[in-house]
């Protein structure tokens, strides 16, 4: 056997002691890195508290969280404008482009579906269409009251439909049902 071929065989970990830190080591590093890996996922530690308290918690879920029971219309019967519907309803999904939902705004998002025309634009988003639940999860809304949303948001996005007419107060209250 030549000086060569011993060396060969040889084991890099001469100590016991070396031989523990090999196996701390071997325990410690993939452990670490786990960790390191888990911190990247999660976004990193965070040390900003006060998103956490339940405040902060109601007030960023509050846009789809709100339950609202109203008899339909604004107080004293009146029905609500387009932009008020916006705001208590439809901006929720659509101020912000939740689930896909078109922002209003953004001509680019709202160019094919402007092209469809006022009537089935109205039509379809009355009885829903892909995420969107009928009259945007608001079944108090009068078909009015919608389509003054529904107009509101397109012509805010490079539309200009036009205001629908004001139904008599007997029909609107029939078309809630």
């Amino acid at each position: 056997m030549s000086a060569n071929e011993s060396h060969e065989h040889e084991s890099m970990i001469k100590t016991p002691q070396q031989l523990a830190v090999v196996m701390v080591m071997s325990f410690a590093i993939p452990v670490i890195g786990l960790l390191l890996m888990v911190q990247l996922v999660l976004g990193g530690i965070n040390t900003d508290h006060s998103r956490s308290t339940p405040e902060a918690v109601a007030e960023r879920i509050r846009p789809v969280a709100q339950v609202s029971i109203s008899s339909g219309g604004a107080a004293g019967g009146a029905a609500k404008t387009g932009e008020e519907v916006y705001q208590s309803t439809c901006v929720a999904c659509h101020g912000a482009g939740v689930a896909g939902a078109p922002k209003v705004g953004d001509a680019n998002a709202w160019r094919k579906l402007l092209a469809e025309g006022q009537t089935k634009l109205v039509a379809d988003a009355m009885k829903g269409v892909r995420g969107m639940p009928p009259k945007g999860g608001n079944p108090d809304l009068s078909n009015y009251e919608f389509e003054r949303a529904v107009v509101f948001m397109a012509n805010k996005s490079g539309g200009s439909f036009k205001e629908p007419a004001a139904p008599k107060p007997a029909a609107d209250k029939a078309a809630k049902k």
